[in-house]
């Protein structure tokens, strides 16, 4: 272990934090794991830590891809799946860094914003450290990592520390109150796994545990919990999937946050279900029929990495590494 200096949650304050010694990553690059962003709060979380998965070293600093696992909020892990995203990123020349943010158990909202913020704020602060290139930054994430996506890259415009340039958001929750009038299967493959009988209404559905109070009793709360309550025409472009088929997270939500957003892209997969975010883009049963949803003007997409990949390029700037 070592210690280095950071920028905690942009309030100015420098601190020594934890990071575990630097180990190798495939493609000649380095992994250096449980590098804590923020102080613990409380003491027993683990949603202050990030993973950074940094590709072999050139002239040029990095760009930057957060990424953010999904769990409902109910679970500190946020940084899996960020070893499958770098093994793809990593060799186009990104940097990935896998970022926790703390569960419902330990912070209602808005915390969970709060922390992805700090992440930031952290992550362009130390920038240099890292060999990391702080004006180009994008952010990525699934379920209730595409919520975090999404309301990162909507609520950046006036606090530039916090600011991405680019964001993709898997199947993301965007409008709580909404979520119930498009459940399919009348909810059942929704309250089952999670022992409820009023779907997302229910007290104790995730998002009612993310604010810390029924949905339908706090509408002022899921207000400022949506993105939609964000969104600005000088928000960055933001690429949206969503499958027809989740049964958790309607694909509703995902055409809500394209409708309202100005720069934004939706692509709908027929045959898609949740937690599905890496066959996406991997598998062809799962992704045949994608198309970029256009309101009657759809248009067929090749759904791949590269297509992930090339979104970030096109607007971070950025682009394959030389060889590539």
């Amino acid at each position: 272990m070592r210690r280095i200096l950071g920028v905690v949650g942009g309030l100015g304050l420098a601190v020594s934090v934890l990071v575990a010694a630097p180990g190798p990553a495939a493609g000649g690059g380095r992994v250096i794991k449980r590098i804590a962003y923020a102080p613990a709060e409380p003491a027993a979380s683990k949603g202050h830590l990030l993973d950074l998965y940094l590709p072999r070293r050139t002239g040029k600093p990095a760009p930057l891809i957060i990424w953010s696992h999904g769990s409902g909020w109910l679970s500190e892990n946020g940084r899996d799946g960020a070893d499958v995203v770098a093994a793809e990123l990593n060799p186009r020349g990104y940097a990935v860094a896998g970022v926790a943010i703390r569960s419902s158990t330990h912070a209602q909202f808005p915390g969970q914003l709060n922390d992805i913020k700090a992440a930031i704020r952290f992550l362009r602060a130390n920038a240099a450290r890292f060999h990391l290139d702080p004006a180009r930054i994008g952010i990525m994430g699934e379920s209730s990592g595409g919520w975090t996506a999404a309301m990162a890259a909507v609520t950046g415009t006036g606090d530039p520390a916090s600011r991405v340039g680019a964001a993709v958001a898997f199947y993301p929750p965007t409008d709580f109150l909404r979520m119930d009038e498009a459940m399919l299967g009348d909810c059942r493959p929704f309250n089952e796994p999670f022992g409820l009988t009023g779907c997302h209404a229910d007290a104790r559905s995730p998002e009612s545990r993310l604010l810390g109070h029924p949905i339908g009793e706090r509408p002022d709360l899921v207000a400022k919990a949506s993105p939609l309550s964000y969104v600005s025409p000088a928000d960055p472009p933001i690429l949206i999937l969503h499958g027809r088929q989740d049964t958790l997270v309607p694909w509703q939500q995902g055409r809500l946050l394209y409708e309202a957003a100005h720069d934004a892209t939706l692509v709908l997969l027929p045959n898609g279900h949740h937690a599905q975010w890496n066959g996406f883009l991997t598998d062809p049963a799962i992704s045949a029929g994608a198309h970029e949803w256009h309101a009657g003007r759809d248009r067929p997409v090749q759904l791949s990495w590269d297509y992930v990949a090339g979104f970030f390029d096109q607007h971070l700037g950025a682009g394959p590494p030389p060889g590539r």
